[in-house]
């Protein structure tokens, strides 16, 4: 079976992500802790927070400063879950060690998210990619129709299929060889009648019928072919 894995833009997107001058790997930053006045005696108690629950790992036993991250972050940490219980699904296909063997690969990406612009963001991104990537490679979903662009530089064809009906919901971009799965992203008041899908050095926004596409630092000018 032919297996969808993003080529080609492996450090392109590491590029865009990547600090713009070397320094120490940084520390992800701690939440800034809630300003808080003392309360007067007959105040109620606030109510505790609930409790963080965590990923899918150990993170008495977090090595990266990646895992330390997730282990902190709610939204991280229910990704991380969410991972593995589909990885765990997926191991019992027979592309078993294609599987595991890109998978270690996927944590060593997710791990050098600690030298991103914004860590967070990164290990969403790397998190939902992965996600995607498996769940397309898994079979048992219906592949919408690919959309086809003509664009301004029409050198290599710009095509796209969105995954309306997938968690997350996500769309894969292709530039001629290279790739980019992007997600749902607010829109302006001006593009409320369009809709945009990016992540960190893509952006493709729609509106009315001109889409324009933004892929590692080249921007296209495109209309749906007809």
């Amino acid at each position: 079976m032919n297996r969808f894995v993003l080529l080609g833009v492996g450090a392109l997107a590491l590029a865009a992500c990547s600090k713009p001058a070397p320094s120490d790997t940084a520390t992800p930053a701690e939440p800034a802790a809630p300003a808080t006045s003392a309360p007067a005696a007959s105040a109620p108690a606030t109510p505790a927070s609930p409790t963080l629950q965590p990923p899918s790992f150990d993170c008495a036993k977090a090595q990266s400063e990646a895992e330390q991250q997730v282990c902190g972050d709610a939204r991280l940490a229910a990704l991380d879950r969410q991972l593995a219980a589909l990885y765990k699904r997926v191991q019992t296909s027979p592309d078993e060690l294609d599987i595991a063997a890109e998978q270690r690969g996927w944590i060593k990406g997710r791990d050098a998210c600690s030298r991103a612009v914004d860590p967070h963001r990164c290990l969403v991104e790397s998190y939902q990619t992965r996600l995607v990537e498996l769940t397309i490679n898994g079979g048992g979903i219906q592949v919408p129709a690919t959309v086809e662009y003509r664009c301004d530089d029409n050198s290599k064809p710009v095509t796209a299929v969105f995954y309306n009906d997938i968690d997350p919901t996500a769309a894969v971009i292709s530039w001629g060889n290279d790739q980019a799965i992007v997600f749902p992203m607010p829109v302006t008041r001006e593009e409320n009648n369009g809709g945009r899908w990016g992540r960190e050095g893509v952006d493709l926004r729609t509106h009315n019928d001109q889409t324009t596409l933004e892929f590692y630092g080249t921007t296209l000018q495109c209309r749906v072919a007809r």
